[in-house]
């Protein structure tokens, strides 16, 4: 058990060692613990940021913050007219996009295929309708508009397609997808739903990610999809909510379902609304960060055991005069294990104002770029605090470690630089 003076005499000399050792070679030490630090939390956070810039755009562009859906067994959110009465009348929702939904087919190419045993270019699709006013203003979907226009306020037979639908814009098959070739705004398409069959002209091309929930959407007017669905009741399969910021959207859900509203639909928050898969892939990624940061930790746990360990091998005759003195071994053992803390704490603390300071902020600004999401940096601050108190212990053994074997050696023996 450590004394109190040891612990006082130790603080001292690790003061004094750090104090006295070349300027050089303490700031690469903390050079290497600012560098493990980061690889700790950085590693793992960009790989689950990957996962979080998906849920990040199904928020942005699809779900808001809480989402309405019909109930499972139903084909429509009953009541939808009240519905909407009743959500317009609370102080949380900033801005919503009531939408119909339904499964339908588009085919490309059929006015100029000659072989009619070939197999048709169509594919199956998810139609949206939207009011495009209300939708741009939820999504601002017209500034994803990668070919073409965005859809007039009254425009009919016209739809704005997903890039995934076009094959020199296609990531690559998708199962029940089939990319359409030759397709361009101003392109006629046929699209079938629910049994009605209607030509309507392409007007513009969604550029998204892969994982976009718009990649593979096809957007159309409400009134006209609704029209082909055969709804006449006004009743919705889909309302996305913007909260106001700072309005919890779980306090907010529960609030609708107490209200009487889960009796008709299902009510989500955007998390609980993404795909299933999601989450799982999310964990995936995190063991799989974790795994390559502990490379890391443990390479700069050898890095500090080299380091210490060569330390007290030059300064083995002075550790055998501390000891004729009488300084007590466990007093030397611990002024190299608040050496090593101080190179932690020291290399963390830089890490951090590093982290919170440029990264995060300049990566949520400027997204890392990949074919399947927006990536940011997912680095909460108790999961952080956590990996440094890691670094931190971790660094501390490394230290004692080296030093608890040369002070057990002999002090006549150190002093006199005998083996």
């Amino acid at each position: 058990m450590f004394s109190f003076l040891n612990l006082r005499v130790g603080w001292y000399l690790a003061r004094r060692q750090i104090h006295r050792a070349s300027r050089w070679t303490t700031v690469l030490i903390v050079f290497v613990m600012m560098l493990t630090f980061l690889n700790l939390v950085v590693v793992t956070g960009i790989l689950v940021g990957i996962v979080e810039g998906i849920t990040d755009l199904f928020r942005a562009q699809r779900t808001g913050d809480v989402v309405i859906r019909n109930l499972d067994a139903k084909n429509y959110i009953e009541n939808s007219p009240q519905v909407l009465s009743f959500l317009k009348t609370l102080p949380q929702v900033a801005n919503m996009s009531p939408r119909y939904q339904s499964s339908g087919t588009i085919e490309a190419n059929y006015k100029t295929q000659t072989d009619q045993t070939a197999k048709p270019n169509e594919t199956g699709a998810t139609i949206i309708g939207v009011d495009p006013t209300v939708e741009n203003s939820f999504s601002h979907l017209s500034g994803l508009i990668k070919e073409g226009t965005y859809l007039s306020p009254t425009g009919y037979d016209e739809v704005l397609l997903g890039q995934q639908f076009i094959d020199r814009y296609s990531f690559g098959e998708m199962p029940g997808l089939t990319a359409l070739r030759n397709v361009y705004p101003g392109t006629t398409i046929r699209l079938t739903v629910n049994g009605h069959v209607r030509e309507v002209v392409v007007k513009g091309i969604i550029g998204t990610t892969a994982n976009s929930p718009l990649a593979a959407s096809v957007y159309m007017s409400g009134a006209e999809l609704a029209q082909l669905m055969g709804r006449t009741d006004y009743n919705l399969n889909e309302i996305a909510i913007r909260l106001k910021p700072g309005i919890d959207p779980k306090a907010f859900t529960a609030l609708l379902k107490n209200s009487g509203i889960s009796d008709v639909a299902k009510v989500q928050t955007f998390e609980e609304a993404i795909p299933n898969g999601v989450a799982e892939v999310k964990n995936t990624f995190e063991m799989l960060g974790n795994a390559f940061s502990s490379v890391g930790l443990v390479a700069s746990s050898i890095t500090i055991f080299i380091v210490i360990f060569i330390n007290a091998i030059t300064r083995r005759k002075f550790i055998g005069i501390l000891k004729g003195i009488g300084i007590s071994g466990e007093a030397i053992e611990i002024a190299y294990m608040f050496q090593s803390f101080i190179y932690a704490v020291v290399g963390s603390l830089i890490g951090l104002v590093l982290l919170y300071g440029f990264l995060v902020p300049y990566i949520s600004a400027h997204p890392i770029v990949l074919p399947i999401s927006n990536a940011i940096i997912d680095a909460p601050l108790q999961g952080t605090l956590v990996r440094v108190v890691i670094l931190v212990v971790a660094t501390v053994i490394a230290g004692y470690i080296p030093a608890r074997m040369i002070v057990n050696k002999n002090t006549l023996d150190s002093i006199l630089g005998r083996e």
